[in-house]
């Protein structure tokens, strides 16, 4: 482990900084002008961006100039960019810092705003007690979580798909409670994890074979689903290898840890729950829905939760449902219901699904399918027959942050033709990935141009280039869960997608113009977030995070400090974290992450020193809490 930082610049060193970067910044503005001008000789091609501008000149006489302008492709060494060598700030002083404590053992798991004691005065109709309750400024901890004694790194991809260890979750519930259902077992000092569910005895990988054999998984169709109540998320885990990337949710109940599990084995997932308040994801974003034994009232509140469903399936996705009521009259005795509850159940479902103008494609042995229509044209005539639910009126459809569900049909954008797909139609997994989205093509999200999306793209094979040589771990496959916080088009997930790596892309809910429909319209997924508040997710659940421009979003909304604490709380020890922002912004950042057992550095960017934004690499330190003591 390398020397950790101690604190931060006192605040006449930290002001010295600042008047040596003005300096800097002046100093390189006026050899941009005379490059300009002509009067510098050292290149005859004029730059063609402020790029280009920025990777091209120096102003050391002392040097040669290939120092400063090194491209990534001819690079040798991450030290010929290293903000800190060519500057001289006094960003390693580190005297003043605050440092923060562990925080008691018993926030180990701590998850801040699904915390259950405090759930517990919230109303339990509609499960809300369930949903996010986040703690008010008071109630904030500013102390670090800390890890089980013993915390070991997960295992790598794809061994983690089926172990994990039993230190990093102590948890044997699962084991006892679904034992016979083969969800997960306990072998020594780890979970294996044998791929069963209630409604796949043989496994899931058998399970979803069957249900490959009633519609297309395999062909590039259907790329991205979502798991309502997920378990363990088996059913996630091995549409993996299909290439079909799943966002599993489940609330943390009394399956204590399932959603845990779930990321510790390296497979998608989120806290989350169908209560009172729209699934934190856009308009059309899944191509497929899964719910196995989810037990979701489908058919209450007048069918709201298949209307939100019908919300964020795409046109023409699936909706898959197994377990009660499906295959009833084979398995109405070990439900332990009757025959007419559950006939009528279903009958509740069928008629749901048929006022929202879905279609049942087949029911067979444990599997009933639907479909969405590819466009509302039949529908909007429908509502002559079906009333209720009704089209939502001036509504933004990709409003997901704490707005309540509503009880009616989100209409799909208008098409010329019975034929045409609504919104656009999408190109087969993996052409997918780098094709320009069709909310882009279509000029639905303003000032976001094709050209804008391409330039994206090859921004980020130079950026990842670059982030390959400065955190090793990245092509050696050392890391597996791995966050944007500040996605825009999901360049950094597409950049990525040939890596054994998923992506959980975040848009900030306050973000203009929102992007997340574009991500998943690429074949990514990803949620809505606000970083004023804690992430839906457990403890130590990602090995990398990416923090492009986040502080300077939130520097005026909230504390950043907390925001960094909750950094702390997802991410892994011996994790990294990749912030970019301007050098004040770093600094300050640094100066809090001193404080927080992390190593850090600061870098140029990767076009060269004289651009104003820089990157700050920061490490995680190995460190554990103490076990308790026994009376």
């Amino acid at each position: 482990m390398g020397k950790e930082y101690s604190g931060s610049p006192k605040p006449h060193q930290l002001e010295l900084k600042r008047k040596r970067l003005t300096w800097i910044l002046a100093v390189s503005g006026l050899c941009v002008f005379f490059y300009v001008l002509g009067g510098w000789q050292s290149s005859s091609r004029a730059p063609i961006s402020q790029s280009d501008v920025y990777s091209r000149v120096g102003c050391d006489d002392n040097k040669a100039n290939s120092v400063h302008v090194q491209s990534l492709s001819s690079s040798t060494s991450a030290d010929s960019l290293d903000f800190e060598s060519h500057h001289q700030l006094l960003v390693n002083s580190s005297d003043n810092s605050e440092t923060f404590p562990p925080c008691d053992m018993s926030y180990s798991e701590y998850t801040p705003c699904q915390d259950q004691q405090r759930g517990r005065k919230f109303d339990r109709n509609m499960l809300k007690y369930r949903e996010r309750h986040c703690p008010a400024k008071e109630e904030l901890l500013r102390c670090l979580i800390p890890a089980p004694p013993n915390y070991k790194n997960p295992f790598k991809w794809p061994q983690s798909r089926d172990y994990a260890w039993y230190a990093n979750i102590p948890h044997k519930e699962l084991s006892v409670e679904k034992a016979v259902q083969n969800w997960i077992q306990v072998e020594g000092d780890r979970f294996r994890f044998p791929g069963g569910g209630t409604m796949f005895p043989r496994g899931a990988d058998a399970y979803i074979d069957d249900i490959n054999a009633l519609i297309p998984l395999t062909d590039g169709t259907i790329r991205t689903a979502v798991d309502t109540g997920c378990g363990v998320a088996s059913w996630g885990a091995y549409l993996l290898k299909r290439n079909i990337i799943g966002m599993s949710f489940a609330p943390r109940d009394t399956h204590e840890a399932q959603v845990w599990f779930a990321l510790e084995r390296g497979v998608p997932a989120m806290i989350g729950i169908m209560g009172s308040q729209r699934l934190p994801y856009p308009a059309r974003a899944f191509d497929m829905a899964h719910c196995s034994r989810c037990l979701i009232p489908w058919y209450n509140y007048d069918g709201l939760y298949l209307i939100e469903v019908d919300r964020i399936l795409r046109p023409g996705g699936y909706w898959i449902l197994s377990g009660p009521p499906i295959h009833w009259k084979k398995y109405w005795r070990g439900w332990e219901r009757t025959e007419d509850d559950l006939k009528q159940e279903q009958d509740s479902i069928e008629d749901v699904a048929k006022r929202i103008c879905w279609k049942k494609v087949v029911e067979k042995g444990d599997l009933s399918i639907w479909q969405k229509p590819i466009n509302h044209v039949e529908c909007a005539k429908n509502r002559a027959v079906y009333n209720k639910p009704h089209m939502c009126k001036s509504d933004n459809p990709d409003a997901a942050w704490y707005k309540d569900m509503e009880i009616c049909i989100t209409p799909l954008p208008e098409v010329s033709s019975p034929d045409e797909v609504a919104g656009g139609a999408l190109k087969k997994w993996p052409e997918r990935a780098f094709a320009v989205p069709p909310r882009i093509s279509s000029n639905s999200i303003p000032g976001i141009t094709e050209k804008k999306f391409q330039e994206d793209n090859e921004m980020w094979k130079a950026r990842l280039a670059y982030y390959k040589r400065i955190v090793s771990q990245i092509p050696q496959g050392l890391y597996r869960n791995v966050m944007d916080m500040n996605a825009n088009f999901g360049g950094f997930a597409a950049a990525l997608s040939k890596y054994p790596v998923w992506v959980m892309n975040v848009v900030p809910s306050n973000s203009e113009p929102d992007t997340l429909g574009v991500i998943y319209e690429r074949g990514f997924i990803g949620t809505y977030q606000d970083w004023c508040e804690a992430f839906s997710t457990y403890p130590r659940t990602y090995d990398l995070i990416h923090a492009g421009g986040v502080f300077s979003i939130y520097q005026d909304r909230c504390d950043l400090t907390y925001i960094l604490l909750e950094m702390d709380r997802i991410l892994r020890p011996e994790g990294t974290v990749i912030f970019r922002d301007g050098v004040e912004v770093l600094v300050k950042i640094k100066s809090i992450t001193d404080g927080m057992k992390w190593q850090s550095r600061i870098m140029d960017h990767e076009s060269g020193p004289f651009n104003p934004e820089k990157i700050l690499v920061a490490t995680k330190t190995y460190w554990t809490g103490e076990a308790k003591q026994k009376q």
